[in-house]
């Protein structure tokens, strides 16, 4: 009997799968491909940067222990030149291993083994960040940055600052309610303790790229007990 043939649209999302192990790549190429996405597979890093080469992909579902290069090695040099939405894969339950591919500009990872239909949610939500657009005024401004929060694009001066599809939610709902703190429980995925430390690091690599002097800022301030807040001019 012939397995039956799912026809994709050209503009689904296209993700790109990278895990040496054979059994999963197929799984979840399979399962993505049964529930609208164009998938392609790849069982090492540099299979992944060679069809990277040769198609623009919406998002990556990237393993973290591969032999050779590693996931966090291959998403380190992926951040140099993209900002594609990265989930992580992990076999670790140690949460260092998230928070560094946090720091190192994942946009969220998913501990093995998982259910299948989580990976999917999480796939959807790092899309929907993508797209998301925002009501009301199109523009915040701040010092010598500017952001665009249906775009996400920040810029300083007219050069523009790179941002990480989980740093654009941040900057986004921080600048929407400009002057209010946001708590970590509603930036944090899921609201765990977990999800605030990685809330953290995001807050502390979005410093790094506003604030003159990250360790004193003066846009993005903590406020105890409440969250952050994003002062405008």
């Amino acid at each position: 009997m012939e397995a039956t043939r799912i026809d994709i649209p050209d503009h689904a999302p296209h993700v790109l799968v990278v895990d040496d192990d054979r059994r999963l790549r197929e799984l979840l190429a399979r399962f993505l491909t049964e529930n609208g996405y164009r998938v392609t597979a790849a069982a090492s890093a540099a299979e992944a940067r060679a069809k990277a080469g040769n198609f623009v992909f919406d998002a990556l579902v990237l393993d973290v222990m591969m032999p050779g290069e590693t996931g966090f090695e291959y998403a380190r040099s992926l951040r140099e030149h993209s900002q594609v939405p990265i989930l992580m894969l992990t076999a670790r339950a140690d949460a260092s291993d998230r928070v560094t591919g946090l720091e190192i500009g994942a946009d969220d990872y998913l501990p093995k083994p998982f259910e299948p239909r989580e990976l999917l949610l999480r796939i959807q939500g790092l899309l929907r960040r993508q797209e998301r657009p925002d009501r009301g005024r199109a523009e915040v401004a701040f010092g010598p940055f500017v952001f665009h929060l249906q775009r996400g694009e920040l810029r300083k001066g007219n050069e523009p600052v790179r941002l990480t599809s989980r740093e654009k939610e941040f900057l986004r709902t921080l600048a929407v309610r400009a002057g209010s703190p946001v708590g970590r429980s509603e930036l944090a995925p899921e609201g765990s303790e977990e999800g605030a430390r990685s809330v953290d690091v995001q807050i502390n690599r979005l410093r790094q790229k506003i604030e003159e002097d990250p360790s004193n800022p003066l846009y993005l301030q903590t406020v105890r007990g409440a969250g952050y807040v994003l002062h405008l001019d």
